[in-house]
């Protein structure tokens, strides 16, 4: 796992850690099962406090992508399949509604957008 934190980007950093690590789950890079370091671990690697991993941490288990197992430590969450595959719907919209509102700006019709999805699709030949 490859995490980077900036200190002068006005972003907290348990969000930086949080959507770093969310982002390498929902691409893949972070497995099912996979172990991640531990609160103590990642705070001395990325030099923060630990009370900012932990809650970067707890938001992830709140969002049912890791879970905690006492003693044991923090693992990629073996039943987030639908929680990652919601995440993903809600960035499927949210793309879809910029591309709507891209589409109106240039005056694109709806069946000009659809046309543009099927061929994207590779259900039509053009």
């Amino acid at each position: 796992m490859n995490l980077t934190v900036s200190f002068t980007s006005g972003e907290p950093i348990y969000l930086q850690i949080r959507e770093q690590i969310k982002n390498q789950i929902l691409n893949g890079a972070l497995p099912q099962g996979e172990l991640l370091p531990s609160i103590r671990n990642l705070a001395l690697t990325l030099k923060i406090s630990v009370i900012t991993t932990k809650r970067a941490y707890d938001e992830l288990e709140q969002e049912g992508l890791v879970a905690s197992v006492s003693g044991k430590g923090t693992y990629v969450s073996g039943n987030n399949m639908e929680s990652i595959r919601e995440i993903k719907y809600r960035q499927l919209e949210d793309s879809i509604r910029a591309i709507v509102i891209e589409s109106r700006n240039i005056g694109l019709t709806p069946q000009e957008v659809i046309h543009l999805l099927k061929l994207f699709y590779g259900e039509e030949d053009v």
